[in-house]
């Protein structure tokens, strides 16, 4: 393996986390001004899902061009564009604010999406392949803690600007100028930041003989099913982890009305859980458990916990959106180890494919809003109308665990 001995790969993974930690507060700040900046848009329903488009098309427009971006200049230097891109898609939020130009949004979160395609596409397969391939699910979920824990912070730091109960347009510019510099400022210290370039085994060389055994001979991406089957299992899993943060408020609401108090609150319980869950897999992987049996482990544990949210009375079921949220949180880092093994020179490529799954965000939510719409009698759906629609989620996790029993395999 051309992967870094541990005494040699803690301070680029101590950089990484940084990285993963600013990213998550990047993300926290414009996640909440978004639905604010939509608003004062005054957006149609119609349009309100071409915001969800332009985030998400991103992905998938520019997930090929990130990887050949990756291939010339290198995981390190793919950071640094990334940044940069991500800081030029903040700072078109300003403008767009201020001439309430809806069109200036849309690209403000096109380009603010492009660039977080360049850095997934650098920085998943960086953390994968820098240390053993064995503890790689350990890494992840450590990366997963620090973006996670950082989504909290951002709403202390808004606070800090403006009053978060009644935001005014103006106090808007002052923390998407602020997050501008962090993202530019960061790009700058990745230029000179210690991080090594690492290859997986295999990767680059010329020499067909020297890459080792699966990858050896193959002259296509398309001829590593494992690859495949795993960009598919990226496209479902982000959809399931996305559908309960977006939809526990609307699970709340039908069980108790829309004049209960704190109906927020349930927002913490999906993020909770996986904080949680990143934890165990720090603590647990590869010690105590494989990041393969761990993939099967949560599966199963999705499909338990989702029974269960189905067929609990409402008040009691939605509490099992924190164990949903918790199985949820070993499946992307254990996806992207076992979806870009043995890849050899075709590993840059093959994170830019998985990049382009994370677009199931977008896709299985939209899903599961037409269930609703379909299944629903009344005007506002009911309890039992979330329920109904909640059970998309078992044949993604029984398709999850077909990718760890053996989708995941093949190449042996």
């Amino acid at each position: 393996m051309s992967n870094l001995k541990k005494s040699n790969y803690i301070i680029p993974l101590a950089i990484v986390s940084i990285l993963f930690f600013v990213i998550g507060f990047g993300v926290g700040i414009s996640g909440f001004l978004t639905p604010f900046l939509q608003d004062a848009f005054d957006l149609t329903t119609s349009q309100s899902y071409l915001v969800t488009a332009a985030i998400f098309s991103a992905f998938v427009v520019f997930g090929a061009p990130a990887g050949w971006i990756i291939k010339k200049v290198g995981y390190k230097y793919g950071m640094v564009i990334a940044f940069f891109v991500m800081a030029l898609g903040m700072v078109l939020f300003v403008p767009s604010s201020n001439m309430l130009s809806f069109p200036l949004f849309l690209v403000a979160l096109f380009i603010g999406g492009i660039g977080n395609t360049i850095l997934q596409a650098s920085v998943n397969p960086y953390v994968t392949i820098i240390g053993p391939k064995e503890s790689a699910a350990m890494r992840m979920s450590l990366m997963g803690i620090m973006n996670k824990s950082a989504w909290w912070l951002s709403s202390l730091f808004l606070g800090l600007f403006m009053d978060l109960n009644n935001v005014v347009l103006d106090d808007v510019i002052v923390p998407f100028y602020i997050v501008t510099g962090i993202l530019v400022a960061l790009g700058v210290f990745m230029i000179f930041a210690p991080l090594p370039e690492v290859k997986a085994e295999g990767e680059d060389e010329t020499d067909e003989a020297a890459i080792s055994g699966y990858a050896a001979g193959k002259t296509s991406i398309f001829q590593f099913p494992h690859l495949l089957l795993g960009v598919v299992a990226l496209f479902i899993y982000v959809g399931v982890e996305t559908l309960p943060m977006v939809s526990i408020i609307g699970f709340a609401k039908s069980i108790f009305g829309d004049t209960a108090q704190n109906l927020d609150s349930f927002a913490i319980y999906v993020p909770l859980g996986l904080v949680v869950g990143y934890i165990f897999g720090v603590l647990m992987i590869p010690t105590f458990i494989s990041q393969t049996a761990a993939l099967r482990l949560f599966s199963w544990l999705g499909i338990v916990s989702v029974l269960l949210m189905i067929f609990l009375p409402g008040e009691y079921g939605i509490y099992c959106m924190a164990l949903v949220g918790f199985s949820n949180s070993l499946m992307w880092p254990a996806i992207w180890p076992l979806a870009i093994a043995d890849l050899g020179k075709f590993t840059k490529t093959g994170a830019s494919m998985l990049v382009m799954g994370i677009v199931g965000g977008a896709i299985i939510p939209l899903i599961f809003g037409f269930l609703i719409d379909v299944i629903k009698t009344t005007e506002e759906a009911t309890v039992s109308d979330y329920q109904a629609a909640y059970w998309i989620f078992i044949p993604a996790y029984l398709y999850i665990l077909y990718f760890a029993v053996k989708g995941s395999k093949i190449r042996k």
